[in-house]
């Protein structure tokens, strides 16, 4: 009986540091992103990685809350870039551009988008505070660059920052709420939130007022905006009159 020669498996490559460390990073990653970092261990990204338990060391001597900053640090550099966006057209489908990579996120690392932003872990370091708050600033900076308004007014970034708030909050109770509402529908309402901030700011802040004028001329007619107006204006009109 004549056997048949077996075909060779597929050759082993060994990795580069860079990569090798890339790939402990992205392990971490989604560890932390199905579980609060305090009940992710070392060994759990060694197995999960296929490595052994000294040579995560190797990568990381800090042991486990250095390799969580590193973790935190590429989901903060994934973060900071939601709201690039293309900056031509109008403001409410930039918008909407970046929180769909946004939400995106919140949605595929939940307990770790969690744990980021409500902080308490045994983890959490100034550091790691530090990182949150730069995505933060990052994303304020990015939407004050698409509204395009050289000397933005306090009261203008005031609504900017609270907006950012106002979004980091829902994504955590969307979550809380186990994703009940479709992330359209979170995304629509984060929008006319934003609008909503901007049309009463306007009554105050001549600024901003100025933006909402300019702003509203590139908005499509019979849009995302014109219809966020008929729905209040139909909600304040008695019936029948």
């Amino acid at each position: 009986m004549s056997s048949r020669p077996v075909p060779p498996g597929p050759a082993y490559r060994r990795l580069s540091v860079e990569e090798r460390r890339g790939q402990l990073i992205a392990t971490a990653q989604a560890l932390f992103a199905r579980s609060v970092p305090e009940e992710v261990s070392l060994d759990d990204v060694a197995r999960e990685a296929g490595v052994s338990r000294p040579l995560v060391y190797r990568y990381f001597p800090g042991g486990k809350q250095q390799l969580y900053e590193a973790a935190l640090i590429s989901s903060a550099d994934e973060l900071e870039l939601c709201f690039a966006v293309t900056e031509s057209g109008a403001l409410s489908l930039r918008l909407a551009a970046g929180l769909d990579h946004y939400l995106a996120f919140v949605d595929q690392h939940g307990e770790g988008f969690t744990a980021l932003l409500k902080g308490g872990s045994v983890v959490e370091t100034n550091r790691t505070t530090a990182i949150v708050d730069r995505v933060r600033r990052a994303a304020a900076t990015q939407v004050l660059r698409h509204m395009r308004v050289p000397e933005p007014s306090a009261p203008l970034r005031l609504v900017v920052r609270t907006w950012i708030t106002t979004v980091e909050a829902a994504s955590l109770i969307w979550l809380d709420e186990e994703k009940e509402l479709p992330l359209d529908e979170l995304r629509d309402w984060l929008v006319d939130q934003f609008v909503a901030q901007l049309v009463v700011t306007a009554g105050r802040d001549k600024t901003t007022a100025r933006f909402l004028r300019a702003a509203a001329e590139f908005e499509e007619p019979g849009g995302r905006i014109d219809r966020l107006f008929e729905r209040t204006i139909a909600m304040m009109t008695p019936a029948g009159m």
